[in-house]
């Protein structure tokens, strides 16, 4: 699963990592937890001039972790799909229109798992690594995601897939990891074969991602600050 992540990058890299028009401000994040406010990067059709007719824009909003229905009765239920199995995706009334019509891209600098110890459960931070054949550094995850409306209120939910090697002795799962060239696939809104799409939601390559333990403090959602992320013996 994905509980907890981070997110501390200037929004001049996040604009220019996934194309986006300037962003706001916004503090650095260092343990973002479930029912928080978390970036979002959904795809939206152009307004009349801004774009070439029939292109479509890249939007970055803050929506709620836990995707809620937007046939749910109470908005609680949200906080109960904070995570969707992709090999499900197409079963389960929850997740199967958004998938279908609602895709997004939620960025991240990194995330946690949990590794269970005869000592309790040790936390370790997991982060991206630059590919060698690749002239740019990565320092962005973008995790496949899900969005909804429910009334007023726009929600989300992360995209989970079995554990490559790295993170599987930490977790048997880990978020569905997209490369830079499937964002544009993923958030093609026009895409609605969802068949198509499950090539996609397949675990990133092990040389592709870093993990270390770090502190038991990230245990507490209200600790959110840089030593979070440092490693520890």
């Amino acid at each position: 699963m994905c509980g907890r992540f981070c997110l501390a990058v200037s929004p001049e890299e996040l604009a220019e990592v996934f194309g986006l028009s300037p962003v706001s401000d916004f503090p650095p994040r260092y343990n973002i937890a479930p029912t928080q406010p978390v970036a979002v990067i959904r795809q939206i059709r152009a307004q009349a001039g801004s774009l070439p007719e029939g292109k479509a824009d890249r939007q970055l909003d803050l929506m709620h972790w836990g995707l809620i229905p937007s046939w749910a009765k109470d908005p609680s239920l949200g906080n109960r799909l904070i995570n969707a199995r992709a090999e499900t995706l197409s079963e389960k009334p929850s997740f199967r229109t958004a998938f279908q019509r609602r895709r997004c891209l939620i960025p991240a600098s990194g995330f946690y798992e949990w590794q269970k110890t005869p000592a309790g459960k040790q936390p370790y931070y997991l982060h991206p690594i630059t590919p060698q054949d690749s002239l740019k550094p990565r320092s962005l995850f973008a995790f496949a995601g899900l969005w909804e409306t429910w009334q007023d209120i726009l929600s989300c939910t992360i995209i989970t897939t079995v554990a490559n090697d790295r993170v599987r002795p930490i977790h048997d799962r880990m978020p569905v990891i997209l490369k830079p060239e499937d964002y544009d696939r993923w958030l093609d809104p026009t895409e609605q074969d969802t068949s198509a799409l499950q090539d996609l939601l397949t675990p990133l390559p092990e040389e592709l991602i870093q993990a270390y333990p770090v502190s038991k403090r990230v245990n507490q959602a209200t600790v959110d600050q840089p030593d979070c992320i440092q490693p520890v013996n």
